[in-house]
């Protein structure tokens, strides 16, 4: 199974585990995700839900080959259903990076509660590298997170970034060494299973609720922007040179 589940001691841990595709998520797994979170949301058993990858890896992002062979068009869209059961999560998510964090792997972290990357982690969202847009409300929570100019770096540029920036930008709570980052992942999510869960729900909630409007707006904006451009054919040569391991060739556009 490329996505593997348990929930132990009150936390719900989801597994992606991909490795010999560097974790990069197809069609199946987002649907696999999207049922995992749907199933500890309604597990009253559940207190906080942790998400990680494999040694070195959490995920390259979307597996360009699935991603073209189905690609996202109607609302409910396994990626788009994975990104709504994000948001319909009230409990704590807690997110253990190792490694490459690419696309999705990096605009998730964005709705987690806590964060914890390795000091050999690489992030980036290299939407408009392949044509595209950004996606799951980062055009709005990136700029609200780290400044326009700063955001723009990352979103319009592409720029990778380090699991040690990425706590410098309040994108996580710690690096540290691979070996350490998912004990500590799995030490924050034990803590939130000691505490009152509806003060902790009620808490995420008033926490999100001042942005949840303009979010769900950036969400609707983005999925209709991104469904057009991978038709695009600026999207369809960076696909084409990705397969055929070539720089894109944007010059005639």
């Amino acid at each position: 199974m490329s996505i593997r589940t348990a929930t132990l001691d009150g936390v719900a841990t989801l597994e992606i585990a991909r490795p010999e595709k560097k974790n990069a998520l197809t069609a199946q797994m987002y649907a696999d995700m999207a049922a995992a979170l749907r199933a500890a949301q309604a597990d009253a058993a559940v207190r906080a839900v942790l998400v990680t990858g494999q040694p070195g890896i959490f995920t390259s992002g979307n597996d360009l080959e699935d991603f073209m062979k189905y690609p996202p068009g109607a609302e409910d869209a396994p990626v788009f259903a994975f990104m709504e059961a994000v948001l319909a999560l009230d409990k704590p998510l807690v997110a253990a990076v190792t490694g490459a964090a690419i696309g999705i792997g990096c605009t998730l972290l964005l709705h987690c509660d806590a964060v914890v990357v390795s000091d050999e982690a690489r992030l980036a969202l290299p939407f408009v590298n392949l044509g595209l847009v950004p996606e799951f409300g980062s055009s709005l929570l990136l700029a609200q997170r780290i400044g326009h100019v700063r955001a723009a770096q990352r979103l319009m540029l592409g720029d990778p970034f380090t699991g040690a920036e990425a706590v410098e930008l309040g994108l996580a709570n710690a690096v540290l060494p691979p070996d350490e980052v998912l004990p500590q992942a799995r030490r924050l999510a034990a803590r939130f299973t000691q505490l009152p869960p509806a003060a902790v729900r009620a808490t995420k909630a008033l926490m999100r609720a001042p942005v949840l409007p303009a979010l769900r707006q950036a969400l609707q904006a983005e999925r209709e922007v991104f469904v057009q451009r991978l038709r695009s054919p600026e999207a369809m040569e960076a696909f084409q040179a990705f397969f055929e391991k070539r720089r894109p060739d944007f010059s005639k556009f």
